[in-house]
């Protein structure tokens, strides 16, 4: 795939304009006052995003015309939903449903293979995820554990979002000086047979004490393997609130287990 290919989809990528911050939340209030010119100006000046983030499934071996395309479904899915109250930037925002968008469409046309490279990254950031809920006693943001890996957002949405696929038990999701730990080692109870007979019990009590829209949520994310972008288009809210209902999901799941 050449991803450094001057026109893409007869549009010559060179000549892409880039908006200001500014620029950005005028056109986006216009667009919300349904400005269609306005939201033309944006989707324009927000290719350079697609582009970027296309970049990053340069060894799959598809047409990059087509990630291009859509990459834009994504990206102006990402307009539709923003939310102009929330403090966050657009680009944070968009990212992930570009990302999420462009793996639907890959998963539905071809079965991927998750690199190693992938995996290692989740695996690290899982480890950090961890340690930050330990030491802050709350949920980190990916931003968070981005900065503590030392890479960008983009590569850790698409870690994470990668090893969600189904997989095999025995496929390795982290290695080093040879010595493989599987994926199999990370769902694998060490726990005696009392013990765990007994967290499943509390378990399935925890589940019981959650609302009927908490468990859908929990049921799509972690037992059908969805992301959170995929079950805010199925159950038709934002990823936004998907995000917050699992959160609290699990917050009051931890009450009982």
């Amino acid at each position: 795939m050449q991803v450094n290919k001057v026109e893409i989809c007869g549009v010559n990528t060179s000549e892409l304009p880039v908006l200001k911050n500014k620029q950005m939340k005028e056109l986006l209030l216009q667009i919300k006052n349904g400005d269609e010119e306005a939201r033309q100006q944006f989707v324009r000046g927000n290719l350079r995003l697609v582009l970027s983030v296309i970049k990053k499934f340069n060894n799959r071996g598809e047409n990059i015309d087509d990630l291009f395309q859509i990459g834009c479904i994504g990206l102006i899915k990402a307009i539709d939903n923003f939310d102009l109250s929330q403090n966050v930037r657009f680009s944070t925002y968009a990212v992930p449903m570009i990302i999420g968008e462009i793996r639907r469409y890959l998963r539905d046309n071809n079965p991927i293979r998750v690199s190693r490279s992938l995996k290692d990254i989740a695996y690290k950031a899982l480890q950090v995820r961890e340690r930050l809920i330990r030491t802050n006693s709350k949920e980190p943001t990916v931003s968070e554990i981005a900065k503590e890996l030392e890479l960008e957002v983009e590569s850790v949405v698409m870690a994470l979002d990668a090893i969600q696929d189904p997989i095999s038990l025995f496929d390795p999701v982290y290695q080093d000086n040879g010595d493989a730990i599987f994926v199999m080692d990370q769902v694998q109870d060490k726990k005696d047979t009392d013990e765990n007979w007994l967290q499943e019990i509390s378990l399935k009590e925890a589940i019981k004490k959650l609302n009927s829209r908490e468990k859908l949520v929990l049921d799509l994310r972690f037992y059908k393997g969805r992301t959170q972008i995929e079950v805010a288009d199925e159950i038709g809210i934002s990823q936004a609130q998907v995000s917050r209902i699992e959160k609290n999901a699990l917050k009051n799941m931890r009450k009982y287990v």
